[in-house]
């Protein structure tokens, strides 16, 4: 590792800023500027214990405001390292191109085939329910659905989970109530079953995650998630499909291409 001192700087004693703030705001620079490259291990608590001149706790408050930020994780035993940027690019204008349902693949294998991940499906939950209000407004009206909840993994890395909700006078009885949908996934069974599909609506926020979402998804403290829900409708206006979503924001770019006109 290069020495500290070309990389760090010293404390500044007449700022008002906290001294582990101002230790918190040298090594993100750090970071950001790639001195300290992704997955990589950080300074020890007694390497920058010695070269600031401070406490343990003092370094320990540092790295806590890094690892709120979702900048870096700690390994017990092993250190503070910086997290990796999210591998994941969703190109929102390319991810629900027919062409690639035509190829059977769906979106999630499209978009883990252009980060090199290995993707997987698991915690696979198909059944009948009533709809809740939000669902059912969505889905003009509708009292039950078909819902569709599956975790989604990358080289083993949990990274999102998603519920799917269709009206049951579509979905029923197809292959679509099927744990496995077939290739292309349940947008090819929609098209094959009349429902060529013209457009789709999202909604994006992001926010901290709940106790249950931080469990599914294994996420490290300080990140957030990206809540989208989307909205698929067919060439003739229906809405055949909503699809609620929960992502690790750690591990995705969402891309948009928007014209200027």
């Amino acid at each position: 590792m290069t020495s500290l001192p070309s990389i760090l700087g010293g404390i500044d004693p007449t700022s008002d800023r906290a001294v582990f703030r101002q230790i918190a705001d040298q090594l993100r620079e750090a970071i950001d500027r790639g001195r300290f490259k992704e997955g990589e291990k950080l300074p020890s608590e007694a390497e920058l214990v010695e070269h600031y001149g401070v406490s343990r706790m003092t370094v320990r408050n540092s790295f806590s405001v890094l690892q709120g930020e979702g900048l870096v994780h700690a390994e017990h035993g092993k250190g503070v390292f910086v997290r990796p940027r999210p591998p994941v690019r969703r190109l929102a204008s390319d991810r629900f191109a027919r062409r690639h349902r035509e190829q059977g693949k769906s979106a999630f294998i499209v978009e883990a085939d252009a980060a090199g991940s290995h993707p997987k499906v698991d915690s696979l939950e198909v059944k009948e329910e009533k709809a809740s209000q939000d669902i059912s407004t969505r889905l003009g009206s509708v009292r039950r659905v078909l819902a569709r909840r599956r975790r989604y993994l990358l080289d083993g890395r949990p990274v999102e989970f998603a519920t799917s909700y269709l009206p049951l006078d579509i979905a029923r009885g197809t292959q679509i109530a099927e744990p496995n949908p077939g290739p292309g996934g349940i947008y090819a069974r929609l098209e094959e079953l009349g429902h060529q599909l013209d457009h789709f609506e999202e909604e994006i926020r992001a926010r901290m995650p709940s106790p249950s979402e931080v469990k599914t998804l294994q996420l490290a403290s300080g990140v957030p998630v990206i809540h989208l829900i989307r909205t698929a409708f067919d060439a003739a206006g229906r809405a055949v499909e909503v699809c609620d979503t929960v992502m690790a924001a750690d591990a995705y770019v969402l891309s948009y291409q928007l014209p200027a006109n």
